[in-house]
């Protein structure tokens, strides 16, 4: 299925794409034509589909199918993967700016969109054969099907050096045995790139990479999680009993699946980082509605100062997050280092979504707390994006990390 964008944003971007690689990191806010094609695009997609819907969705656990579909006709569910293998072949900075933008007007349709694309067809894309790409890639662009990740364990959340899953050689293929736990989009993904231990001895360099078919024998699903926020995607456990998956289904090389999995989560956290950004928008954007026809001795409330505050203080957290998070997704598309950005990123801007949406009910006061408002759900969803794909203290130690090896500490 081709893209409905997809013939005239290619057009701009061939023609933007050696001048854009050239631009030095001060200049990357100002966007190229693409970059506004697609802004325009994902915010008049937002307004039209999600942010109408939004609240039903939350409210009744309800996966966007059909949104879904239709982003994936836009071309937002494989940004960055190449034409030939049914993407739209388009930037970092670009899946950056879709999924803030998709956020803000569905914060569960952008973790969605977040975790097909860097989570899910970023490992394979970047360690696949051509093979896996064919069966893997392709059909996972239009939206019709997604993938997920299966990293975290009941028992090791953030240490991913820990995993008790194995995978035992057996002829031609491998068998999989292990809980996988806190797994995103686990109910709908039809596959599924997941790590287990092969050699135990060797600690973290035996950890191995896989992909694994949706549904398969040996793999069930474990309960779905009710979840404080983000309740249009689901979460649950993958166990995997003898789960056989194919010698062909191995990604990478035995051994390189920490590597992989590090890798894939320093990409993945400008993901979070932007669907952050959308959520810290959207509830800035919702107090500003409100002030702006709350009046309060005579006068919208926007005059207090107090409420002044309160809108600078936000604006800026969004501001700052945001060119942190375009500054790691200009370093990636450079292939310039880029792991201490993107913890910046995300720690910036989900502390930013945690911020604003708790000014935004004090703006709103009452009716901040009532769910006939969407401050409450930014509330509810902005609180997550402080824990997956790393919590903020584990943002910290590898930013920590990276500033002493820059001192050569």
């Amino acid at each position: 299925m081709s893209s409905v964008i997809l013939p005239g944003m290619r057009l701009v971007w061939r023609q933007h794409q050696q001048q854009f690689g050239k631009r030095t990191i001060a200049s990357i806010s100002a966007l190229s034509e693409t970059h506004q094609m697609l802004h325009k695009t994902c915010r008049d997609f937002a307004e039209a589909e999600l942010k109408p819907n939004a609240a039903k969705f939350d409210r009744e656990h309800l996966y966007p199918k059909e949104q879904i579909q239709k982003m994936g006709e836009l071309g937002l569910m494989a940004v960055e993967v190449p034409e030939e293998l049914g993407g739209t072949g388009l930037d970092y900075l670009a899946y950056a700016i879709g999924v803030e933008e998709i956020s803000r007007g569905c914060a569960s349709a952008g973790i969605i969109m977040s975790v097909n694309n860097s989570l899910y067809l970023g490992p394979i894309l970047k360690f696949g054969t051509s093979k896996q790409k064919e069966e893997y890639i392709t059909p996972f662009t239009t939206g019709e099907r997604v993938g997920c990740f299966a990293l975290s364990e009941p028992g090791n959340g953030s240490d991913a050096g820990a995993a008790s899953t194995t995978a035992k050689k057996n002829g031609d293929s491998w068998i999989l045995n292990g809980t996988k736990a806190w797994i995103t989009n686990g109910f709908e993904s039809e596959a599924t790139v997941v790590f287990a231990t092969t050699d135990k001895a060797k600690k973290h360099k035996g950890i191995s990479a896989f992909i694994s078919s949706k549904p398969t024998n040996g793999l069930s699903l474990g309960k779905k999680e009710d979840k404080l926020g983000i309740r249009a995607s689901s979460t649950c456990s993958l166990i995997f009993e003898d789960c056989k998956v194919p010698e062909g289904n191995l990604l990478g090389e035995p051994g390189m699946g920490f590597k992989i999995a590090m890798m894939t989560l320093d990409a993945g956290r400008i993901g979070v980082a932007s669907q952050a950004l959308g959520i810290a928008q959207a509830a800035l954007d919702c107090a500003v509605d409100y002030a702006s026809k709350r009046t309060a001795f005579g006068n919208p409330i926007t005059k207090l100062q107090a409420i002044q505050q309160k809108i600078a203080d936000m604006s800026l957290r969004v501001e700052s997050a945001r060119l942190l998070t375009w500054r790691a997704a200009y370093l990636k598309d450079n292939h310039q280092p880029y792991t201490k950005e993107a913890a910046m990123a995300k720690l910036a801007a989900s502390e930013a979504a945690t911020y604003n949406a708790h000014q935004s009910i004090q703006i709103l006061g009452g009716m901040g707390y009532v769910s006939d408002m969407p401050a409450e759900r930014h509330y509810r969803d902005a609180r997550i994006t402080e824990i997956y794909e790393g919590t903020s203290e584990i943002q910290k130690l590898v930013i920590a990390g990276n500033v002493y090896k820059e001192y050569g500490v």
